[in-house]
């Protein structure tokens, strides 16, 4: 079957693919690491696809829809996200227009199914959930004559509205994907991507799905992959990262973007050790939850680990309970002081906005990450996502302010702020976090400090100045 898999227009380096889609305004554009993963499956059971990633590639509906006629597939998979959920679906309709069956994928459409299917008209549903196995069931029965109704993990349109079918459980044999490395080396421009907490150019890959951990704004464990940590094999991960350092020779790094690599610690070490042992000696860099100890840090650093992206999220007790983190102040200075002992560069995270917060506790939090001191640092005001707890808890408070899923997003795509607190607007969230922000990357030892490092370390040079062409108009702009 000849199949489309679409990460459709929205905006210029729109990066619909991370937890918190948005134009960024650091320059982070996500591969479309589900899709791509969905595109290695299709093609493993023989199916011939054709795949665009229209931000990615400056691709405008015009020059989507013509390649998309060209190539005639029987099938189109269309991605989608909550702030461009209204586009998306428009998109889907249109694209019925060729004659395929339509199918939309993503997390909204897995938290809200009946409602996302109804936004359109046309386009004939909904993948629920992770991807590989409802849309290989879909082609399947597609090519077959079969319904589409009655699939586990769809929400098909009928004439009598909309059939929901619940997945039937998760991808257990995660080594029985295809390498992503390999779909995008066939299919993406690889150098148009960036996360700037890694070396660049870099991949994205996945070695384990799903996360324990209790988070309540977390939305891919809420919607997709699930709350129990699935992994792939240790060998199975060395080998794709040995087949990118000896088949994408540009490649500087990988990312590893499961939700925390640290969720079973003994594989995590068992990773390292494996890595050393077969040779590779690419960068890497991964998503941490401040739970490792020293040893572990220093035994994934020997093997070639760079920096890791830690959520610290809050510098109070009390704002930490509330979002159900399941960490405390102390274990994060424990944890930033190990990093630091191993030479792991630590990009810290830290929102702002869950209920509870107040202007005392935000100001607690920005002086509790200028005292962890990471590498790098990023502030947002709380995203709440449709499917997670979060999304429910500010819904039941009354602390939701938004009359479109467009909100999600200010007019040049970059994140907006929907939620408020008891003495803080949206608009006064959103300029905590820039002050934050400036409060941060300003101080003059910080400065010195990076450009210190910069100077001496080719690729410390590239990452930085490559982030700062799109942040230094961010950083240096003041409130009107």
């Amino acid at each position: 079957m000849r199949i489309t898999a679409l990460n459709p227009p929205f905006l210029s380096q729109y990066s619909r693919g991370q937890r918190s889609p948005a134009v960024t305004r650091s320059g982070t554009l996500y591969f479309p690491i589900w899709l791509s993963y969905a595109v290695g499956a299709l093609e493993q059971a023989g199916h011939t696809v054709q795949f665009l990633d229209s931000p990615a590639m400056d691709l405008e509906w015009k020059e989507t829809e013509n390649r998309i006629r060209d190539f005639a597939p029987e099938l189109v998979v269309v991605e989608t996200s909550t702030p461009s959920i209204i586009s998306d679906v428009q998109t889907a309709d249109l694209l019925t227009e060729t004659g395929a069956t339509v199918l939309i994928v993503g997390t909204h459409p897995s938290a809200l199914p009946e409602e996302t299917v109804l936004l359109g008209g046309k386009f004939q549903g909904a993948i629920l959930g992770e991807y590989e196995k409802p849309l290989l069931a879909a082609a399947s029965a597609l090519e077959a004559g079969r319904p589409l109704e009655g699939i586990p993990g769809t929400a098909i349109r009928t004439e009598s509205g909309t059939v929901v079918t619940p997945a039937d459980g998760y991808l257990q044999n995660l080594d029985s994907l295809p390498f992503v490395s390999s779909v995008y080396a066939t299919h993406l421009p690889v150098e148009r991507y960036n996360n700037p907490n890694a070396l660049h150019p870099q991949v994205m890959v996945i070695g384990g799905r799903g996360c324990p951990n209790q988070c309540s704004f977390c939305v891919f464990p809420q919607t997709l992959t699930g709350r129990h940590y699935r992994s792939r094999s240790v060998e199975n991960v060395v080998a794709e990262m040995k087949w990118v350092q000896e088949n994408m020779p540009e490649v500087q790094a990988i990312f590893f973007e499961d939700d925390t690599i640290a969720a079973d610690m003994e594989r995590l070490r068992q990773l390292s050790a494996e890595i050393v042992r077969a040779g590779v000696t690419i960068s890497w860099t991964c998503n941490m939850r401040a739970t490792a100890d020293y040893e572990t840090l220093r035994q994934c650093h020997a093997a070639g680990l760079r920096s890791v992206c830690v959520g610290f999220e809050s510098g109070c007790n009390e704002i930490l309970a509330a979002m159900r983190k399941g960490l405390k102040t102390d274990q994060m200075v424990e944890f930033m002081n190990s990093a630091r002992k191993a030479s792991v560069l630590v990009h810290g995270c830290f929102l702002f906005g869950i209920p509870g917060e107040t202007r005392e506790t935000a100001r607690r939090t920005l002086d509790f990450a200028l005292s962890l001191n990471p590498d790098t640092a990023q502030f947002y005001p709380l995203m709440v996502y449709p499917g997670t707890d979060a999304y429910t808890d500010v819904q039941k408070a009354g602390l939701l302010v938004t009359s479109s899923w467009r909100d999600w997003l200010k007019e040049d795509g970059t994140h907006a702020c929907v939620v408020r607190t008891p003495d803080m607007t949206p608009d006064e969230l959103v300029e905590f976090c820039n002050y934050a922000r400036r409060k941060f990357y300003l101080r003059p030892g910080y400065i010195f400090k990076k450009a210190w490092h910069s100077l001496f370390d080719k690729g410390e040079r590239h990452r930085t100045l490559l982030a700062f062409r799109t942040f230094r108009k961010y950083i240096f702009r003041r409130k009107k």
